[in-house]
């Protein structure tokens, strides 16, 4: 049995609307190029032609891949979920005591994780050590960067 994925609803209906794009407009885009290659004539030296199959076989692996993500996804509705603890969806502002300063994380699904966007895994160091833990909690985390201490200030949605 595949390992189900958790994803919110707004991650699961851009990952419907990726697949949408990407099974029209872009297959299209593709079958066009691989047809303009073809007309040049031998395909054994066709550098075009090789890109645009090239360029096919990843657009079919990333449509494979989605419908896989899709199949298996657990949605997460965050409106049952209390601010107790700490789960996926929570919106968590930490103080982290080994380098003085205050940061918020979302804790997502592993699909929909970004740090840049500070959403962090829920199969994250950091996320996972946070898992099941409420306001107040100080909890220390194995991290590639070491041990480190994180105190749970609030917990919202």
């Amino acid at each position: 049995m595949a390992k189900s994925i958790l994803l919110s609803a707004e991650g699961f209906k851009q990952l419907e609307e990726e697949l949408d794009l990407l099974k029209g407009e872009k297959r299209k885009e593709i079958a066009e190029k691989i047809k303009v290659a073809r007309s040049y004539g031998d395909l054994s030296e066709n550098s075009e032609y090789d890109d645009a199959k090239n360029e096919q076989a990843i657009l079919e692996a990333r449509i494979a891949t989605i419908e896989a993500t899709l199949k298996v996804a657990v949605i997460i509705d965050e409106n049952e979920m209390s601010n107790e603890t700490v789960h996926v969806g929570s919106v968590v502002k930490l103080e982290n005591i080994t380098q003085g300063r205050e940061v918020t994380y979302k804790i997502t699904g592993s699909n929909e994780a970004n740090p840049r966007e500070a959403k962090i895994s829920d199969e994250s160091p950091v996320g996972k050590g946070l898992l099941g833990h409420q306001a107040g909690d100080v909890v220390e985390i194995e991290t590639p960067a070491g041990v480190m201490g994180f105190k749970i200030l609030e917990i919202t949605k």
